[in-house]
């Protein structure tokens, strides 16, 4: 699995032109992956301004918040299933993302 992570100051510093831009290159790369069977799914996230978080304390007492749970100039916007290998090769096809402003954190899915 893959987490995508960007800085929405910075993208919001691009002109829309280069934000369009940006995400074409993003989508033909998507969909070149997804063909290739190496994306088997994926998801873009809606803006952390939108997030609820919900906390359980030590007695399962909860407690929701509007918004995101920390305060980061990176948030995940975005993650991906993958069907590759090994992490090599997760390195590599992350490598290869066209995008712009991204921090990518790959992991192992569990599997029981």
């Amino acid at each position: 699995m893959v987490m995508i992570a960007g800085n929405d100051e910075a993208w919001d510093r691009l002109s829309e032109g280069e934000q369009r831009a940006s995400f074409e290159r993003v989508r033909a790369w998507w969909d070149e992956h997804s063909a290739a069977g190496e994306i088997v799914e994926g998801y873009q996230l809606q803006p952390v301004s939108t997030a609820t978080t919900v906390r359980q304390g030590p007695r399962g007492d909860v407690t929701v918040t509007d918004g995101p749970f920390i305060e980061a100039k990176e948030t995940v916007g975005g993650y991906g299933i993958l069907e590759l290998p090994d992490l090599d090769a997760a390195i590599r096809l992350v490598s290869s993302w066209p995008g712009t402003y991204q921090t990518f954190e790959i992991r192992p899915v569990v599997e029981r």
